[in-house]
């Protein structure tokens, strides 16, 4: 919306005022707004005329200027159905869930019952704060006023109740409905697919079309996303062809299913593939794609590629954001380039808690003990409370430093001088920082006054500290818990493993292996990954065997390419994957490998 001047000796009658407050609202034009909002107190014009300050809540609200919003709505007097709605509104979509259910409250307690609109917006603050309990008392209100057969508020409550996990509650709701939407239909498709019911999903999408409604954008990509999620790449990319078969092209959302579900299960080269054809299709990445491969670049040593992916951030203006920028800090000490993590760390321009954690745990990867802790003090000095996720990568790196004094000195003051409790991670920690010194009977005591349950991250520390530390019996004495916990990872199934095959305890191996097939428990085949200009090799896999490696480490190697070349240029990023040493391999398949020359890769909308 463009900017007018505002004369100082313009008249305009109410009516003028509250179209143009209107405008300004829908188009979320502040600048404009607030030259209006001065208009309005120069003319002295009474601003209960057409709901006038209502229509200023509005625009402040929609604007996202939540403080100008929340003055104005004070000086109202009494303020009607559609003030509050602003307010609760505007805090609802900026992620204030509790201040929105609190305006809902107030709104309840002066006497208004609200409308459909109220019931829709409050049930987001709901889904917001995952707290079903309280959607289920907005439920009653809704069938209290005679709500429950309107379309938009049924959505919103079968969208509450799927997202909260209470697909049974949605399901009955949607199956009641005289009347649905697209909205409707999709709504329910979400509610399976963020359950797992993927197949129920399906159904419903055949049975949508059956009924004469067609899917639109976020129907296709819950599907895609649910089946990427749950790794299986056949049925996501059938899917994703199918969309584009029947004439719906699939959008940045489309493709960032994709590639966010391939990285969260781990399958790098298929997040990768996908990343290529995506920019080959002119489909222009978003913020969300760069967070969602930023961390496989980290996963898997990628390096080049992570600075290729930094690269297009700072064109497009994005490295901005302190959300990215803790993303960027992360992949970066994940594949050991602590400098460049430093260079981002310093260049964002409002560090936020997680800015800090994220270089914290850099250090704290890297064995850099003293660096992290000082940057802890630093943190606090600047006037920034530690969380959870702070004493964590603290406690990670006094593990990682074999800092056992400082570790458990810090695990002490969370309660007492930071009133934090302790967490399943932070319990984790002191057992690897136990373990890691050789202090495995501290450890052994300090898992017997656990106050919750062994987690698999504690039983993984304490097994393999045993097993480098000479400590069999300790191990053996914690074995028949640990086989009873419901353990999903193979890593200590295996190191367990190990230790019964170190002391020719055959039996036990073989109940061990029992015990893994019944929970359908398999170790992964090793792997090594060599990334060098102009694509990635694979090693051949691991072949499943009696050799059961316990260590999953990965090292960074760099290495040069011979005589007569710039170690610089040529240089080949290795990320070996120490299981697959056991089993070294001769053989490599080429991966995707990127785009070519012509291509330009972070041009893609330039014609």
């Amino acid at each position: 919306m463009k900017t007018m001047p505002f004369s100082s000796q313009l008249r305009w009658s109410p009516y003028e005022f509250a179209l143009c407050l209107q405008k300004c609202l829908k188009a979320k034009a502040l600048r404009p707004g607030m030259q209006v909002h001065a208009t309005l107190l120069i003319s002295g014009t009474n601003m209960n005329i057409l709901s006038l300050h209502s229509k200023l809540v509005g625009m402040y609200a929609s604007c996202a200027d939540l403080k100008s919003a929340k003055l104005l709505f004070k000086k109202i007097e009494h303020p009607n159905v559609f003030a509050f709605n602003w307010m609760v509104l505007g805090l609802a979509y900026n992620g204030h869930f509790d201040d929105a259910l609190l305006y809902f409250r107030w709104m309840r307690e002066v006497g208004h019952t609200g409308n459909n609109f109220t019931f829709s917006i409050v049930l987001k603050a709901c889904v917001g704060l995952m707290d079903v309990n309280m959607g289920r008392q907005v439920h009653a209100m809704v069938c209290e006023m005679g709500f429950q057969n309107d379309v938009s508020v049924a959505n919103a409550l079968i969208d509450m109740y799927g997202k909260c996990g209470s697909i049974s509650y949605a399901r009955r709701l949607f199956d009641g409905m005289r009347e649905r939407d697209v909205a409707s239909w999709t709504s329910m498709i979400c509610g399976f697919c963020n359950v797992g019911e993927i197949e129920q999903a399906l159904m419903l999408f055949e049975r949508m079309r059956l009924e004469g409604l067609e899917p639109n954008d976020f129907t296709w990509n819950a599907i895609i996303a649910a089946y990427a999620r749950s790794s299986d790449s056949r049925k996501a990319f059938g899917f994703f062809e199918r969309m584009k078969r029947e004439g719906v092209v699939p959008d940045v959302v489309a493709w960032n299913a994709l590639i966010s579900g391939f990285v969260q299960n781990h399958q790098v080269r298929e997040a990768f593939k996908m990343f290529w054809e995506m920019i080959l299709s002119r489909i222009q990445p978003n913020q969300v794609t760069v967070v969602a491969l930023l961390p496989a670049c980290g996963s898997a040593g990628f390096v080049k590629w992570g600075r290729e992916i930094h690269g297009f951030i700072c064109r497009k203006g994005f490295d901005g954001n302190v959300f990215i920028a803790s993303a960027l800090i992360d992949m970066y000490s994940k594949c050991g380039s602590v400098k460049d993590a430093r260079n981002v760390f310093d260049k964002i321009p409002c560090k936020n808690v997680a800015s800090w954690n994220a270089m914290i745990d850099c250090y704290g990867k890297c064995g850099m003990v003293d660096s992290a802790l000082a940057l802890f003090n630093k943190m606090q000095e600047e006037g920034l409370r530690p969380n959870e996720v702070t004493f964590t990568c603290v406690l990670s790196a006094c593990s990682h430093s074999g800092s056992v004094h400082r570790g458990l000195e810090i695990f002490s003051s969370m309660k007492q001088c930071y009133g934090i409790e302790a967490s399943m991670q932070h319990y984790a920690c002191v057992v690897d920082i136990l373990c890691r010194s050789g202090r495995t009977e501290e450890a052994y005591e300090f898992f017997k006054g656990l106050p919750i349950q062994v987690t698999e991250s504690m039983a993984g520390a304490f097994l393999h500290g045993c097993k480098v530390h000479g400590r069999r019996d300790l191990a053996k004495m914690m074995a028949d818990e640990i086989m009873r916990m419901k353990l999903k990872g193979p890593g200590s199934f295996v190191t367990l493993s190990n230790i019964y095959a170190a002391d020719g305890d055959w039996e036990e191996v073989g109940n061990v292996r029992n015990v893994m097939k019944e929970r359908n428990v398999h170790k992964q085949s090793g792997f090594s990954w060599i990334e060098k200009p102009g694509g990635i090799l694979e090693g051949e896999k691991e072949k499943e065997g009696n050799n059961m490696a316990s260590e999953l480490d990965i090292v960074s190697v760099i290495v040069g390419t011979g005589e007569g070349h710039s170690r610089l240029s040529t240089a080949q990023t290795i990320a070996i994957n120490i299981a697959a040493c056991n089993t070294a391999a001769a053989g490599t398949k080429s991966l995707p490998s990127p785009p070519p020359p012509e291509v330009d890769l972070w041009d893609s909308d330039a014609t």
